[in-house]
């Protein structure tokens, strides 16, 4: 019969089922203490994640429906896997996933320079064959970036936290993935948008490993956009009509909640502010990554040391980076596309990139529901977990209190 043990990690308290012993601190998630654990049924290591109070709001509690509900369903080699969840008398959430000890952002700090080329390339090439999986369920992941790559010591690369994924089609919110990683439309528009998001993302980790720090480096939204614009050039006429349209206008820096009047004039300052940047000639990726200075500019806040020597991929990179970057996200590489660039080529395998089966259902994870009913749903995700379903889909919520007692009596058989 399974029971918990109270157990103290820095100070937090941990209440793990007695399968688990030995936990160590490793780091903290997005939402909560991450510790490595020992599984007594495997005999192997894993992590375990506490999210803290997950039904304290309807807004935490959305979020974190969504990260378990796409960890039960999303299976693929360079994606995080989930081994188990479960849910603490104090209902708290444990997360368990395989162990991995470092992260891409860790990594690129501990080379201190920049990767060696053909772990650039091979961790490129994961990340697109995890990203063709999460695209074909009709997800997007929106937050990619260094911290979210895990790496173990074989160098099998692990896209994790999908706390912030959305379907493709849905209406989005503004300022999700990190500053540095954020593609252009996230900053200008409320409006849909798409995969196209994700390969910014990818593009800007890609530049940052062979730079070996990061490419926009903004220290706010405006010096974000305005640095984009003074290596890629301003936004096309043509974007611009797309991404202002009349119906749906957000400002670059929003610092307060504004009536829909405010936003719009806001919106329009936005507009003004990127129409006002200078029509200069683009510094280009080229020169960024060559240290190429054809005009004798100085460009000191991303200018490469003289020693800097360019590695034999940086042509077939530069090339990929140029399709992944592009200002119109209507213009991007697709991650299908991607996957066949002389770049990562040594490793393509068209056999061996699977896509998900099924896109997911999301009329539940994109419904407005109290705390409470997202708490029944949670616990209803938990038991069909468990009960090994996971391709179910949820057609209304479970009343509440009545998926509780499920799960406590399974728990109370020994059957979980």
């Amino acid at each position: 019969m399974v029971s918990f043990v109270d157990t103290k990690v820095m100070g937090a308290a941990f209440e793990i089922t007695n399968r688990y012993s030995d936990l160590q601190p490793i780091g903290c998630g997005s939402s909560g203490l991450i510790c490595s654990a020992r599984d007594s049924i495997t005999n192997s290591q894993v992590a375990i994640k506490k999210i803290p109070s997950p039904f304290a709001t309807p807004a935490l509690a959305k979020r974190t429906y969504r990260e378990v509900h796409l960890l039960s369903h999303l299976r693929h080699d360079n994606l995080i896997n989930m081994r188990d969840i479960f849910i603490s008398p104090s209902e708290d959430i444990y997360i368990v996933t395989e162990c991995i000890m470092t992260d891409l952002h860790h990594l690129l700090k501990a080379a201190s320079k920049r990767l060696e080329g053909q772990f650039t390339q091979f961790f490129t090439y994961q990340m697109l064959r995890g990203l063709k999986y999460i695209h074909s369920a009709g997800i997007i992941h929106r937050d990619l970036k260094p911290g979210n790559i895990l790496i173990n010591d074989n160098c099998d690369l692990k896209i994790c936290d999908f706390g912030l994924a959305r379907e493709q089609d849905a209406q989005m919110t503004g300022y999700v993935a990190t500053r540095y990683y954020r593609a252009p439309e996230i900053m200008l528009t409320w409006q849909k948008y798409t995969y196209a998001v994700d390969m910014w993302s990818v593009g800007c980790i890609l530049a940052e490993m062979i730079l070996g720090r990061p490419l926009f480096p903004g220290k706010d939204h405006v010096h974000q956009f305005t640095l984009i614009t003074e290596i890629l050039g301003k936004p096309s006429e043509e974007v611009m009509k797309r991404v202002f349209s009349s119906s749906v206008i957000k400002p670059l820096l929003p610092s307060r909640k504004t009536s829909g009047s405010e936003s719009t004039n806001s919106g329009l300052q936005t507009l003004n502010f990127v129409q006002s940047l200078p029509d200069t000639e683009p510094v280009g990726l080229a020169s960024v990554l060559g240290d190429v200075d054809p005009q004798g500019k100085s460009f000191p806040f991303w200018r490469i040391p003289p020693c800097f020597v360019l590695l034999t991929s940086t042509p077939k990179a530069l090339d990929l980076l140029e399709k992944m970057l592009k200002i119109d996200p209507y213009e991007r590489i697709t991650t299908a596309d991607a996957l066949k660039h002389p770049y990562v080529l040594t490793y393509q395998d068209s056999d061996d990139e699977p896509v998900c089966n099924k896109q997911l259902d999301w009329s539940l994870l994109d419904s407005e529901l109290t705390a409470d009913e997202w708490k029944s749903s949670m616990y209803s995700e938990i038991l069909d977990y468990h009960s090994g379903a996971c391709d179910w889909q949820i057609d209304h919520v479970p009343p509440k209190g009545k998926v509780e007692n499920m799960l406590a009596e399974e728990m109370g058989n020994g059957t979980y």
